[in-house]
């Protein structure tokens, strides 16, 4: 069954293209391919206020600017998000973004009506996460804390479920052909939608 998929590519770098934007843009190619729908939010290309109190957290609406990608991710069946680990979590960019498109406002269905409990729910995401360390590093020494806590304080909080992972390591060092492997992988996960 064809799904509604939205790719949110978390590289705060947009003056460059690095390997997340190539990883996002393979799982697209292999959705597209697969008669899948397809969005994607570019972060990098993005500019939006960060939250700076709990009155804007509960009070106000997200942004004018934002408001697109609250109704993308409403619409979406899977959720992809993609980004390199910076500082042991995800840049600052994208927990800033999470921060504003999933305040209490995203209970809100794309028709209007109010979506008590777990708003999300019945939506998948993959989470791919790029890092200069060995993946198995990242897992076992760290215990992947930072995913973790996108996995189930945020995506599970809202009643994403299941939410599937990609750890890429070492990615400095990856050779030509390895990182063609990796797309290659990358593109049969967006045409199997998971």
């Amino acid at each position: 069954m064809a799904k509604h998929i939205l790719i949110i590519l978390g590289h705060p770098d947009a003056s460059a293209r690095h390997f997340c934007h190539a990883l996002s843009r393979a799982y697209e190619d292999g959705a597209i391919s697969g008669g899948h729908t397809v969005e994607s939010i570019d972060l990098g290309r993005m500019d939006f206020p960060l939250l700076r109190s709990k009155r804007d957290w509960d009070e106000d609406a997200a942004p004018e600017s934002l408001r697109q990608a609250q109704l993308s991710i409403k619409r979406a069946d899977h959720l992809v998000i993609v980004y390199p680990l910076w500082l042991g979590g995800m840049p600052a960019l994208l927990k800033g973004f999470l921060e504003q498109v999933l305040r209490p406002d995203i209970g809100f269905s794309v028709d209007g009506t109010v979506v008590h409990g777990r708003p999300l729910e019945g939506r998948s995401a993959r989470v791919v996460v790029t890092m200069g360390m060995p993946a198995f590093i990242y897992r076992w020494y760290f215990g992947a804390h930072s995913l973790k806590s996108l996995r189930s304080n945020i995506l599970g909080f809202l009643g994403v479920a299941p939410v599937r992972k990609t750890l890429i390591g070492t990615i400095e060092s990856l050779s030509d052909a390895r990182r063609g492997e990796w797309l290659k992988r990358l593109q049969r996960l967006g045409r199997d939608a998971s």
